[in-house]
């Protein structure tokens, strides 16, 4: 994109990261799309692993809308469900060193990071820059009540509406120890 003075100013630069799965991926871009239909003067960089990336190398571009992307530290998406443990653990431990880095490069700076809820790092990347941040859900009210009242459940029955206990062949959405870091996270 070319910041010359013959195009709109950049009032404000807002970088959205979403959770590297489908169901987070598309809600992001959707309200990208709004924002900028909305408003001349912002850029958005929608950062994405670079499988993601690629697999969205077909997706119509504005001028206003880029896309950037971080290394492939999580499983594919091909094969993430063999170990959703895995993958959700290395999401919220491998991704945020990457996505620090970008945002070191960027130009013109980060005023704004939209990022996914699940995403805990990003908060603390944001308020270390003194960039504002805001969170992005991107599943319906129904699964943000759930979520933020699981840890009610789980202190009063000791169960989650997530877990399926007792099922030999069916493994767990999250782990006991997922549900402890998620129990000390206020959504």
């Amino acid at each position: 994109m070319n910041y010359h003075s013959s195009e709109p100013a950049v009032a404000g630069h807002l970088v959205a990261v979403p959770y590297p799965g489908r169901g987070h991926i598309n809600p992001v871009l959707n309200t990208c799309k709004l924002l900028v239909s909305n408003s001349d003067d912002i850029l958005i960089t929608v950062v994405l692993t670079e499988e993601w990336l690629d697999l969205l190398s077909s997706e119509p571009k504005t001028d206003r809308i880029q896309f950037m992307s971080i290394p492939n530290v999580v499983a594919s998406e091909r094969v993430r469900g063999a170990d959703i443990s895995g993958f959700v653990k290395a999401v919220w431990t491998k991704m945020k060193d990457p996505f620090e880095r970008l945002l070191d490069g960027l130009q013109p700076p980060a005023t704004l990071i939209m990022a996914d809820t699940f995403l805990f790092w990003a908060v603390s990347i944001a308020n270390s820059r003194n960039i504002p941040v805001v969170s992005f859900w991107p599943m319906s009210a129904a699964m943000f009540s759930d979520a933020q009242h699981q840890h009610i459940l789980f202190q009063k029955s000791g169960h989650s509406p997530v877990i399926m206990s007792g099922k030999e062949d069916a493994p767990a959405i999250f782990s006991s120890e997922q549900l402890k870091i998620m129990s000390k996270c206020n959504f």
